[in-house]
């Protein structure tokens, strides 16, 4: 797929979720280098689908849209039309270049939501492992900044402890001392003082209250399981709702999320899928309703 120019981004992006194909396009943003995305999903004519800005996981150092494509495939399964982007990478980019970068393309992606979506569309974050992240960090500035009005936040295996100290990480890396999640982390913080920001470490945020809606899910044996289940545990205390569950079937995350070769989520995508459903369909309001003079 051959990147399309991001003057005529919006419209390439409209005439893929009318097709139904997958475009790779090249978002420009106000005072920054554009950055690239990819769509994903299909919207009929007339109908209206969440529309969803999703960041892939990569533990902040690595990956691209292609490590995207497994989540973003199960969210257009869902009905959502998705735009996956190619956020930028520490070292090269550390905190807080890549949620400054999702939340421009967040406001980007607002200003077309009528023309991706449908009118009446509403937009949701999503990501997973350092994906997820960061899409729980853009929902924080969302809401600081007191716009755009976010529907909801997917959070899949969400990399949110840069101690790194949690008993299902350390079952899954059989207690060794250095893993890759925490080279992610060192890499993305760049400096200790980082770590108390809470755009950089969302779970250590004091107040997270009025944030949108969450989905939050871990695999049994995941090793961001811990963190995960704390932060919406603090999501569910601040008065967010929340909707968390464990997939037993769910093997080898979260790297099978977004590990481009992955075999190992073929038996829990129908259930990644049903969540996927019932949460766009709890945070859609319904249609309004025209009263008739009696």
């Amino acid at each position: 797929m051959s990147p399309v120019p991001s003057s005529r981004s919006a419209e390439a992006a409209a005439r893929a979720a009318a097709q139904g194909v997958e475009a790779d396009l090249s978002i420009e943003l106000p005072g920054r280098e554009p950055v690239g995305a990819r769509v994903y999903g299909q919207r009929a004519k007339g109908d209206v689908a969440p529309l969803v800005l999703h960041f892939h996981g990569g533990t902040f150092v690595c990956g691209g849209l292609d490590n995207g494509r497994n989540v973003a495939r199960l969210l257009a399964g869902a009905g959502a039309v998705v735009v996956s982007l190619a956020y930028p990478l520490a070292p090269q980019s550390p905190f807080p270049e890549p949620i400054e970068v999702g939340y421009a393309a967040l406001e980007w992606l607002y200003k077309q939501r009528t023309k991706l979506g449908g009118k009446g569309s509403q937009v949701y974050l999503a990501g997973e492992e350092a994906g997820g992240n960061l899409a729980a960090a853009v929902a924080l500035i969302a809401r600081d900044r007191a716009h755009p009005p976010i529907a909801g936040q997917i959070l899949l295996s969400p990399m949110l402890d840069p101690c790194a100290g949690t008993a299902s990480l350390r079952n899954a890396t059989n207690d060794a001392a250095e893993c890759r999640w925490a080279s992610g982390w060192e890499k993305y913080l760049s400096c200790p003082s980082n770590a108390m920001h809470p755009y950089a470490v969302p779970s250590g945020s004091l107040r997270l209250s009025a944030l949108a809606p969450a989905l939050v899910l871990v695999g049994a044996d995941d090793a961001m399981h811990d963190e995960a289940m704390t932060f919406a545990n603090r999501l569910r205390a601040a008065g967010i709702e929340v909707t968390s569950s464990v997939l037993p079937s769910a093997a080898n995350w979260p790297k099978a999320l977004y590990d481009t070769e992955n075999t190992g989520c073929v038996a829990c995508e129908a259930a990644v899928q049903q969540h996927f459903r019932e949460f766009f369909s709890a945070t859609t309001p319904p249609p309004a309703t025209a009263n008739h003079p009696s």
